[in-house]
């Protein structure tokens, strides 16, 4: 289908759901029965992550199959990865604008737009925020902390930062921006062939397994850990408000369980997917190096001044307060059980090359 017809097509189709149903049927004495019409729905969601990727693309198709199965076929949801419809940063604006029902990314690409999208939980609070893009915010996966990224060369210090091309968009970009590196926003596809032509010297994407298929080992071997910046990146499923007030009420609902249920089986995927992915690496000689405590206390520094100082007004501020205030919760109770646990069971566990 050719793109310019696809989104006229869509923008009206996303106000109207596409809904055709049939009328209620009569049983006995020409009564209606107390049944609703069968109404069948076909939407289009756009995802940010190529196809290739599949646990973070297979977000949207675990939602798509499950919204299937919950409506017996008649709700269904064709997904396209980055750039079948629109480029990959292009997303949210797309569904906002009713050029396609739904999609899929991770909303620090977008914290152009407004800074409060670092945020990833908060889901009620971040539905405040989401109207005003005319998007609906549903749980769309997580991918656990990510690595630190790849570079050509060791990194010492912070001196080793300086000047140097790395792609990280979103927050993460920002942190490492005031850490001294030369900040590349490069989507998936684009990410490769940077790299291997020499116009970034580092690359952050996300763990081992995605990290692995993208070949990034095949060109420089450098491997850093942990992503300060991002401890555990939440994706979200973006649905055009309109789309979703089209809905039958069984519908919302059947949509909502199968975001549920995406959102906790990606992050399951990438913790059995990574373990043997990172062991593959190593194994073919990538180096695995844990970043210098200097730019680690750096990196938190520099988080926690972004986070205070990039307030967009007072529902920024709301949600930040209610971010620090989970956070203070959370770290007393994994730093109790959790980490104690840790640290005695993975005690003398690493890998053959660490760094």
């Amino acid at each position: 289908m050719d793109r310019r017809d696809f989104v006229s097509g869509a923008a009206a189709g996303a106000a109207g759901a596409a809904l055709a149903g049939c009328g209620p049927s009569t049983e006995g004495g020409g009564e209606a029965a107390n049944v609703q019409p069968q109404q069948n729905v076909r939407w289009n969601l756009a995802s940010s992550f190529p196809q290739s990727l599949d646990t973070i693309f297979d977000a949207a198709n675990i939602l798509a199959e499950r919204v299937k199965q919950l409506t017996g076929g008649r709700f269904q949801i064709q997904t396209y990865q980055a750039g079948e419809l629109f480029p990959a940063f292009e997303v949210l604006s797309n569904v906002q604008a009713g050029a396609v029902e739904m999609g899929h990314s991770a909303s620090y690409y977008f914290k152009g737009k407004d800074p409060a999208l670092i945020f990833g939980g908060g889901m009620e609070l971040l539905r405040e925020l989401f109207a005003k893009f005319n998007v609906r915010n549903l749980p769309g996966g997580n991918t656990g902390i990510q690595m630190g990224g790849w570079f050509r060369n060791p990194i010492q210090g912070l001196e080793g930062l300086q000047g140097l091309r790395m792609r990280i968009p979103g927050f993460g970009g920002e942190v490492m921006s005031k850490l001294g590196v030369n900040v590349q926003n490069l989507s998936g596809g684009e990410i490769y062939p940077a790299l291997e032509r020499g116009a970034i010297d580092a690359v952050e994407w996300v763990g081992p397994y995605d990290d692995q298929k993208l070949g990034f080992q095949e060109i420089v071997k450098n491997y850093y850990y942990p992503g300060w910046w991002e401890p555990g990146p939440a994706l979200t499923f973006y649905v055009n408000q309109s789309a979703w007030e089209g809905l039958p009420q069984t519908y919302q609902h059947a949509l909502e369980a199968a975001a549920a249920e995406a959102n906790v089986r990606t992050l399951a995927r990438y913790d059995a997917r990574n373990p043997q992915a990172l062991k593959e690496l190593v194994d073919a000689g990538v180096k695995l190096r844990r970043f210098p405590d200097e730019i680690m206390r750096r990196a938190e520094t520099a988080t926690e001044d972004l986070l205070r100082s990039q307030s967009s007004g007072a529902l920024y501020d709301k949600i930040y307060e209610s971010y620090r205030n989970w956070r203070q919760t959370e770290q007393r109770w994994f730093a109790t059980a959790e980490q104690a646990f840790a640290n005695y069971a993975y005690q003398g566990v690493q890998l053959s090359n660490p760094g």
